[in-house]
């Protein structure tokens, strides 16, 4: 199925690893121009140079902290400058640390709020008036499973997360008029790197009581109708579809990629 992405514009935040970069190499893949951001030179450069070489696309690195006000003005603005426009959004930041209600102080929740939910709206208003003088666009935010149903011992990411899905199905009834689209995606379980570290450490202690490899994995998977943890590949398909003219009729909309697991009537 084509599409419809060849030579757009595509703009990922938080994509020099894990779900960010499996969706800016899914954009590069099906003929986008790719921007890839961090916080970190040495693992954007990484990352953009890991799809080059997998890809034909033309990708630009920016470093730039979701957290920092500036960073995000100068992530959109250098992306206009070095491609001509902008396309497609996809709002993306590392999660907040796990933990209870006796774990964190105001500033832990201020950090949170101020990454995982601002972060996300201002990127969005930035882009916006780039996404206009091209006609329209797509924005899609990457957020969590739990904005669905909140996850244990991730209290400030239920807290966070479900801002943004107020947001953005505000802005879908604000922005149809302009032709721009706005979807959330919500990942569960996914075998990125910091779900890996988690599954070998599990592994590891499964092994020591007998357990085999293949036993442990599917104990972790357990309560996933599918009966197994996601690749960071599953996730992209379903950002790079939303983010596509292929999904033209499709905005507003919160779509959770977890194999099943959470339960929501709606």
């Amino acid at each position: 199925m084509d599409l419809g992405l060849a030579g757009k514009v595509a703009l990922v935040a938080a994509s020099n690893k894990g779900l960010g970069k499996a969706c800016a190499l899914g954009f590069a893949r099906e003929g986008c121009d790719v921007v890839v951001s961090s916080r970190n030179a040495d693992s954007v450069a990484a990352a953009a140079q890991e799809i080059r070489g997998l890809t034909d696309a033309r990708v630009l690195e920016v470093v730039a902290d979701m957290s920092v006000p500036e960073d995000i003005e100068r992530l959109v603005q250098s992306t206009v400058e070095h491609f001509g426009g902008l396309d497609i959004v996809v709002a993306n930041a590392g999660g907040p640390p796990p933990g209870g209600i006796d774990d964190f102080d105001d500033q832990a929740y201020v950090d949170a709020l101020n990454t995982n939910a601002l972060g996300t709206i201002r990127l969005i208003r930035a882009a916006i008036p780039h996404l206009e003088a091209r006609g329209g666009g797509s924005i899609v935010t990457i957020t969590s499973a739990g904005v669905k149903q909140p996850i244990d011992n991730l209290l400030l990411s239920n807290v966070a997360r479900p801002g943004v899905v107020g947001f953005v199905r505000s802005l879908a009834t604000e922005l149809g008029p302009r032709n721009i689209r706005v979807n959330n995606v919500g990942p569960g379980a996914t075998r990125t790197d910091r779900i890996r570290q988690t599954m070998e450490r599990a592994i590891e202690r499964a092994l020591a009581e007998g357990k085999t490899r293949e036993g442990a994995e599917r104990e972790m998977a357990r309560g996933v109708p599918l009966g197994r943890i996601g690749e960071p590949e599953e996730f992209a398909n379903v950002v790079v579809f939303l983010a596509s003219p292929a999904a033209s009729y499709v905005t507003g909309a919160t779509v959770v990629v977890d194999g099943g697991r959470t339960k929501p009537i709606m």
